[in-house]
């Protein structure tokens, strides 16, 4: 069976018209393509089922959400009749990790605890104390990758009834810091963290302080209806045998929960937008940033705070995958495009969700790419801010290598190299009346500082100690080495 359900909503709404009114708000051109297009659909439609048929698995759905809304539902295979697709829980496995990230990025907002301190300076840790809170969100605290005992996916959280039991005879495999490892007890670490400063289950804390804000009421601790089995398909024959559903105690922050496609929607359009009510979008722009550098074998991936990064195709998607006995699953997201793709299966091995969600991804941008968003002008108090500042703007030289120096909003700037040769850009924040830091690229972290000269004009730029002039090696200007005094010559 293959069904898919579209988004609420008969008729495509109207066009956006201009406004005559200069002062009214500007259309915006996108929301004439709210809903996606047949044939958009049919492809969405047909990759759905054929990796349910092709990866043998006896369900599988996915959601597609664009600007914080879902466009597209389906699902193919075995599902209860009479709902949604969108509304049926599967096992999520390592898509928890996101979710307890999130928490423990709530806990550093709040002032509770460093990122950049070692975890026992507020938990006896029984390993990895010396980590920092950091190194376990990012899998670099050298940790072991599985939990003590046999197989913990599958086998009752009881035989790891404390903390220490979740680690095996060689917990401490790697140097903290040196190499990314993927480890589950990191996790059952964070989320024995979170109960120890907030006092309470580590799911009770997630239900009251994520899921209830992001409303993901189907996101849950145990299997509830509507749910399917989670399935062994034989690698060989068209048979099967029902894996276990285990509570797996002490090991749920890194792996526990089920949840649908609509629930994981939700947290998708979270994780690009953000949502004050949970975590600033400045925090989630810092789980989205490289905090460990990948294996060889991972290339182009890497991890930040709980989240992958992927490069594809000149672009950054970001989410995580997820696996159980029984179930696979993949969250991804494409947050230049703010569009995003769930999708679950409950089979052990087979179906490609992870890469399926991608695809889809990659469907959506090629068919019907987002629309950006209208050029608005500065409003009032913006536009005072950049009268004062536009004799910093336009050409400037650090040596021969032009740029150019352009403003943003709220006293932002950013100073960008011209023309084919490439180099070193920045985007910067306002730090002060006449200086800068930058947030990302080379100078990320650095100082951007405007020196002026004797009668107050902007005489030049020290960037890190680069200096910036308005010609190359101006004379005069304090250029390190000097400018030779002969000046230009054939």
């Amino acid at each position: 069976m293959t069904t898919e359900n579209p988004p609420p909503g008969a008729a495509a709404p109207a066009r956006p018209q201009p406004s005559a009114d200069p002062g009214a708000p500007l259309a915006d051109p996108g929301a004439a393509f709210a809903e996606l297009l047949p044939e958009t659909r049919r492809e969405l439609a047909h990759r759905v089922a054929a990796c349910q048929a092709e990866g043998r698995a006896p369900a599988l759905v996915a959601t597609v959400v664009r600007a914080g809304a879902p466009v597209w539902n389906g699902g193919a295979g075995e599902l209860p009749a009479g709902v949604g697709p969108e509304r049926v829980r599967f096992r999520i496995g390592s898509i928890t990790k996101t979710l307890t990230a999130v928490l423990v990025l709530r806990l550093r907002d709040e002032g509770l605890l460093d990122l950049d301190q070692p975890v026992a300076r507020w938990l006896p840790a029984p390993h990895a104390g010396s980590a920092t809170v950091a190194q376990l969100l990012s899998h670099s605290a050298g940790l072991a990758a599985e939990a003590r005992g046999p197989w913990w996916e599958r086998t009752p959280g009881a035989l790891r009834p404390e903390l220490a039991d979740v680690f095996g005879p060689e917990p401490d495999l790697h140097p903290a810091g040196r190499r990314f490892h993927y480890s589950n007890p990191g996790y059952a670490l964070l989320g024995a963290l979170v109960e120890r400063l907030r006092g309470e289950p580590w799911f009770a804390v997630l239900r009251r302080e994520v899921l209830e804000p992001l409303g993901m009421a189907d996101t849950s601790y145990a299997s509830e209806e509507p749910a399917v089995r989670g399935w062994a398909v034989h690698p060989h024959a068209d048979l099967r045998q029902p894996e276990p559903a285990v509570d797996t105690g002490r090991m749920a922050p890194a792996g526990q929960l089920w949840s649908t496609t609509r629930d994981l929607g939700r947290f998708a359009a979270f994780l690009i937008d953000g949502d004050e009510a949970v975590l600033a979008p400045e925090s989630l722009a810092e789980m989205r940033a490289p905090a460990a550098p990948p294996e060889p074998s991972d290339w182009p991936t890497v991890y930040g705070l709980g989240l992958r990064l992927a490069r594809e195709e000149g672009r950054t998607l970001v989410g995580h995958g997820g696996s159980m006995p029984g179930f696979l699953a993949g969250l991804w997201l494409d947050p230049e495009q703010r569009t995003g793709v769930a999708a679950l299966a409950n089979a052990t091995s087979g179906p490609g969700v992870r890469a399926l969600a991608r695809e889809l991804l990659a469907t959506l941008r090629r068919r019907e790419p987002t629309f950006p968003a209208p050029w608005r002008p500065a409003d009032a108090a913006d536009a005072e801010t950049q009268r004062d500042l536009l004799p910093l703007t336009g050409s400037w030289f650090w040596g021969t290598q032009g740029y150019v120096l352009a403003l943003g909003a709220r006293g932002a700037v950013s100073l960008r190299p011209a023309g084919p040769g490439g180099g070193r850009g920045s985007a910067f924040r306002r730090v002060g009346e006449a200086e800068w830091v930058g947030l990302d690229g080379y100078f990320a972290g650095e100082r951007l500082a405007v020196h002026r000269d004797r009668d107050g004009r902007v005489g030049h730029l020290d960037l890190g100690t680069f200096v910036f002039t308005r010609e190359p090696y101006e004379p005069g200007a304090p250029v390190p080495g000097g400018a030779d005094p002969a000046g230009w010559t054939g």
